[in-house]
């Protein structure tokens, strides 16, 4: 049985055998993140509704490319059901390893959700699936 996540206007389906934990964004902007057991990572922040999602999505890639010296990314354009997410495919070496990530931003009559998905390539195969379900139950959850 999948775990609810359902405060601060935020509401995702997420695996029962990761954990949940709430913070604030530099702003004070709530931001929720679910960890799998691997260390990967799904995050959501969420942002006033007049955000810009491309621009959201640029200062994110911005911020880790001062984090990571050797970082690669391709600029995407995503559908999840009728909504359209922006954002970056970003590949990237720490602690040696490859990891993947996948920035995403999209506005909706509620909000613009600034949403973060990370994992190391070993691990991100076995959980980009998961990723997408839990942006799906997010905007599943706010389109109505």
């Amino acid at each position: 049985m999948p775990g609810v996540f359902d405060k601060h206007g935020l509401r995702f389906l997420y695996p029962d055998n990761w954990t949940v934990e709430t913070d604030e964004d530099r702003r004070g902007q709530p931001a929720v993140s679910a960890y799998s057991p691997g260390g990967a990572f799904w995050t959501v922040v969420l942002q006033p509704a007049d955000s810009e999602p491309t621009e959201l999505a640029k200062v994110a890639l911005a911020t880790m490319s001062q984090e990571y010296e050797e970082l690669d990314s391709e600029s995407v354009r995503e559908k999840v059901g009728q909504t359209e997410l922006v954002g970056f495919d970003v590949n990237f070496y720490c602690l040696d390893l490859t990891n993947t990530a996948w920035i995403r931003a999209v506005k909706t009559d509620l909000a613009t959700y600034l949403i973060l998905c990370q994992a190391e390539d070993r691990e991100f195969g076995e959980v980009a699936h998961v990723f997408r379900a839990m942006t799906v139950s997010l905007l599943g959850a706010t389109s109505g």
